[in-house]
C-alpha cells in the first residue's frame, strides 16, 4: 500500500489569501498546503478520499493516471469542490467513476453538481456512479473500507480504515465504539487544526491525546492551519512516532 498526501491544509489552504504571517510567508515547501485529500494505492487499485478545490492541481503534481473510485468523508466544499475534474479520468479510462458517500453527501452532490445528474446530459460532463455507504464495512473493487463514524462539531463525518491504515480528518470527537475500530494500526492520519481549541476540529494537544489512546506505530497530522506554526518548528516538539504530514508525502506499508 502506498498513501500519498495530496493536500494537508485546512479549508483556506496555506498560504492564506492576504496573510503575512511567518507560516504563510515561509519558503519551506512543507508549509505550502493545498486542501486536504489523500490518494491510496493498494491491491492494484487506486482511490482518492475527497476531491477538494485543488483536486486538478494535485492530480497533475503527482502525475496520477489511474483513479478507480472516489470516497467522500463529508459534504463540506473544501472536500467536494473538485469533483467535476474526475471527468478527465472518465475520458482517460473510458468508464464511469464510482463515488461513495453517506446519503447526505450524495444528496448534496446532486444539488451542487445538478448538471451532472440532469435528464439532458451535456457532452463532456462527468460520468458518475453514486453508491450510498453507511457505518458498515463496504467493498470497492475487492478492497474493504471500514467507516469510522466521528463528529465534526455536530456534523457526522466518516473516517476510513483500509487494512492497518486509517484516515480521519475534520473531527473533534470519536465515540468509544469507533475507537475500537482503530486498534493495531500501522499508520494513522489524523486531523489536528491548530494549537488553540476549536469548535469542530481537534487541536494539537487533543490529537496527541487520541494518539496516546490508540497507539498506532506512526501518526501523521493533517488538515493543518497556519495557526499551527511552521512545520520545522512544530516537528521539534513532537515525539518520534508523531509527525506533521506535508503535501506530496508518500507513506509505504504492507497490504
Amino acid at each position: 500500500m502506498v498513501i500519498t498526501l495530496l493536500g494537508t491544509g485546512t479549508s483556506s489552504g496555506i498560504p492564506l489569501i492576504g496573510c503575512r504571517c511567518d507560516v504563510c510567508r515561509s519558503l519551506d515547501y512543507r508549509d505550502k498546503r493545498l486542501r486536504v485529500s489523500v490518494y491510496v494505492e493498494t491491491q492494484g487499485k487506486c482511490f482518492v478520499i475527497d476531491t477538494g478545490p485543488d483536486f486538478r492541481q494535485q492530480m497533475l503534481r503527482e502525475d496520477i493516471t489511474q483513479l478507480d473510485a472516489v470516497i467522500f468523508t463529508h459534504q463540506h466544499k473544501d472536500h467536494t469542490a473538485g469533483l467535476d475534474d474526475v471527468r478527465a479520468f472518465n475520458f482517460l479510462q473510458n468508464k464511469d467513476m464510482p463515488v461513495y458517500g453517506r446519503l447526505q453527501v450524495l444528496e448534496q452532490l446532486k444539488r451542487e453538481f445538478e448538471y451532472v445528474f440532469a435528464d439532458y446530459r451535456y457532452p463532456g460532463i462527468p460520468r458518475l456512479q453514486l453508491h450510498e455507504i453507511t457505518n458498515t464495512p463496504f467493498d470497492v473493487l475487492g478492497v474493504t473500507f471500514t467507516p469510522i463514524d466521528v463528529l465534526h462539531h455536530r456534523l457526522p463525518v466518516f473516517g476510513f480504515r483500509i487494512g492497518n491504515f486509517a484516515y480521519l480528518t475534520d473531527v473533534n470527537h470519536i465515540p468509544e465504539a469507533e475507537l475500537a475500530k482503530l486498534q493495531n494500526l500501522d499508520v494513522l492520519i489524523l486531523g489536528a487544526l491548530q494549537r488553540e481549541t476549536h469548535i469542530s476540529h481537534f487541536n494539537l494537544q487533543q490529537a496527541i491525546d487520541v494518539v496516546s489512546i490508540l497507539k498506532p506505530q506512526v501518526t501523521y497530522f493533517t488538515h493543518l492551519s497556519h495557526k499551527m506554526g511552521r512545520h520545522a518548528e512544530v516537528e521539534k516538539e513532537l515525539p518520534a512516532h508523531i509527525r506533521l504530514g506535508f503535501d506530496g508525502l508518500k507513506i509505504k506499508l504492507e497490504d
